[in-house]
C-alpha cells in the first residue's frame, strides 16, 4: 500500500495486513483551516486514552452496528471519519480446515471503505520527537450483501462517492443514526461488487490479484 511519508514515495501493495500503513483522507484544522488531506495510518486503531499501542483486542475492524456505544471507537465515530481508498481486498471462505481466498472489488473503479480514525500520542516518546504521534485507523464492516455472504459473513462498508464529504465532514456530530445512514448509502456499491478466487495470498505482488 505504502510506505513513507510523502506520497510521492509511497509503493503499491497487493497483501496488505492489520498495523501495516494504509492511506486514508480525513478532514480536520490542523493548519487553523479546515483541509481534506490524504495521510498514512496504522491499520488498527488505538484511542486517545490507550496506555499502550497493541491493544489486547483487534481493532483493525470495527462493527457498524455497534461503533457509535464501544468505546475504542465511540470518539472517532463522533468526529473522526475518514475514507480508506483501496482496489480491493481479500475474504477467506472457510469450509471446515480449507480457507479458500478470493479478491472482492468494484468494477467501476476504486472503492472507498467508511473508515474511523485516531491520534494516539506515545509516552515514551519525547514531546518534541515528530514521531510521538501515531495515527490509526479501522474500517467500518457490515452484515454481507446477499451475494457476498457465501464466502464470509461480513463485508466493509463501501461508501458511494456522493457521501464521501458527509461522511468527512467536521461540522456533522456522528452518532448511530449516522453510521446507520452510511450503511443504507453503501447497498448499491456493495451489491455491484464483484469476485473471484485468487491463489494463495503470500508474498506481496500484483499476481496475488490474478484469478486461478
Amino acid at each position: 500500500m505504502a510506505t513513507g511519508g510523502n506520497p510521492n514515495d509511497w509503493r503499491p501493495g497487493w497483501n496488505i495486513r492489520p498495523t501495516d500503513p494504509v492511506p486514508v483522507v480525513i478532514e480536520s484544522t490542523k493548519t487553523g483551516e479546515l483541509v481534506r488531506r490524504l495521510e498514512l495510518a496504522r491499520w488498527s486503531l488505538v484511542p486517545g486514552w490507550s496506555k499502550e499501542l497493541k491493544l489486547k483486542v483487534p481493532t483493525f475492524n470495527a462493527r457498524a452496528e455497534t461503533a457509535a456505544e464501544k468505546a475504542t471507537f465511540a470518539a472517532s465515530v463522533k468526529s473522526k471519519r475518514a475514507i480508506v481508498p483501496a482496489t480491493g481486498y481479500y475474504e477467506w471462505h472457510t469450509e471446515g480446515k480449507t480457507k479458500t481466498p478470493y479478491f472482492i472489488h468494484d468494477p467501476q473503479g476504486m472503492i472507498g471503505f467508511a473508515g474511523l480514525y485516531s491520534w494516539w500520542k506515545n509516552p515514551a516518546v519525547a514531546d518534541d520527537d515528530e514521531d510521538r504521534w501515531v495515527l490509526s485507523t479501522t474500517i467500518l464492516t457490515m452484515d454481507a450483501v446477499p451475494h457476498l455472504a457465501p464466502i464470509h459473513n461480513r463485508n466493509p462498508v463501501p461508501l458511494p462517492r456522493e457521501f464521501w464529504s458527509e461522511w468527512l465532514s467536521t461540522d456533522v456530530t456522528g452518532d448511530q443514526s449516522f453510521v446507520d445512514a452510511a450503511v443504507a448509502a453503501s447497498a448499491p456499491v456493495a451489491e455491484r461488487l464483484e469476485f473471484f478466487e485468487v491463489g494463495p495470498v503470500v508474498g506481496d505482488g500484483p499476481e496475488l490479484m490474478r484469478p486461478v
